[in-house]
């Protein structure tokens, strides 16, 4: 991924209108842009089969068809025609993602869309559309984050196709977004993010440790875990820094000194990460992230993706680990109201949740 990235590791997000079922520019374009990519699908047997694909391609497409196999055989994924077909996008990204957040505030800003409810980003098929709300957003005061995300999942709404844009991955990589896709695809709840990109990373993480034991793949494992190890220590730096920054945005400063403090507890931050990059040896995750600024934008993003994980885990070991039995639990849980999901598996006071955009 290049700086313009998100995420700093392969993470990919979910698209935000199926279809064009409310007027106005926004619906349009995501309509015209799935169906652009529906329109381009060809089965990976004839991609493969095709003397004219490059042979990386080739090799690439054929631990997509493996992965894609394990994913329903062994952790109970969906069995369908998702990741079972490929579309060359001719393009570095297939989706463009704003997140923002107000100055003063680490709550996510809220976008609402037919089917998929409410969600905290808004994206776009066009990177300058993207680039054209974030403006728009900085000019109201907003924190801002946009990134180019390779990957997303329609839910099971259509049978999503590897693209391009994932060409050059591993296969750890590649298994990773197919459990991740697949897992929001067996389990959506409608307007909580959190929970759906929580349960879609602990599947993802469970699902590759298995996939790389079921191959015997013992040292790819231990590097796996130790890079897990590294980013969930960057992960709770992040966290740690969200919640003082929420700390200081209720303490009702004056603005001038809020933006002091809170200048000060990025730099503090970021002097943090700098000791871990060091004591790693001068790599660390979140590189191109540290390697500029990081605001409130950024700090919501993570939040989306890992502050219930931990809570899913628990219901996981539960479980015995019978990822069967933890289906079944997790699909009671997402019955539940908002504030008894988040005291189970979020582990932490209900927040205030800002008003959503329609």
């Amino acid at each position: 991924m290049n700086s313009s990235s998100i995420l700093p590791r392969l993470r990919p997000l979910v698209l935000l209108a199926l279809a064009a079922l409310a007027s106005g520019c926004y619906e349009w374009q995501a309509a015209r842009g799935q169906i652009g990519i529906m329109t381009k699908r060809r089965p990976i047997a004839s991609v493969s089969a095709d003397p004219a694909t490059p042979k990386a391609v080739r090799e690439q497409l054929q631990q997509v068809t493996a992965i894609r196999d394990f994913a329903s055989r062994e952790l109970g994924l969906p069995d369908n025609g998702s990741y079972r077909s490929y579309v060359d996008l001719h393009r570095d990204y297939v989706v463009w993602n704003v997140f923002a957040a107000p100055e003063f505030s680490v709550q996510a800003e809220q976008w609402c869309y037919p089917i998929v409810g409410c969600v905290a980003y808004r994206g776009y098929f066009e990177e300058r559309r993207a680039r054209e709300l974030a403006l728009q957003m900085q000019a109201r005061g907003f924190d801002v984050a946009v990134g180019g995300v390779a990957a997303y999942s329609t839910l099971g709404h259509f049978d999503d196709p590897v693209l391009s844009s994932m060409m050059g991955w591993n296969d750890v990589e590649f298994a990773s977004i197919i459990f991740h896709e697949l897992t929001h695809q067996m389990l959506y709840v409608k307007n909580d993010s959190s929970f759906n990109e929580a349960l879609a990373t602990l599947v993802e993480q469970e699902g590759v440790r298995r996939w790389l034991l079921a191959q015997g793949r013992d040292q790819d494992l231990a590097q796996y875990l130790l890079q897990q190890q590294r980013y969930e220590r960057v992960i709770q730096l992040l966290i740690a820094t969200r919640s003082e920054l929420g700390t200081l945005y209720a303490s009702k400063l004056d603005p001038e000194r809020m933006r002091a403090q809170k200048r000060e507890i990025f730099a503090a931050m970021h002097a943090k990460y700098e000791r871990l990059r060091e004591e790693w040896g001068g790599r660390a995750p979140f590189a191109e992230w540290f390697s500029g600024e990081i605001n409130n934008a950024h700090l919501v993003s993570i939040a989306t993706y890992e502050s219930c994980v931990p809570g899913f885990a628990r219901e996981l070991a539960a479980q015995g680990g019978d990822l069967a039995a933890f289906y079944r639990r997790v699909r009671e849980i997402a019955r539940l109201p908002q504030a008894e999901r988040d005291a189970l598996v979020c582990a932490a006071p209900q927040e205030v949740r800002q008003e959503p955009h329609q």
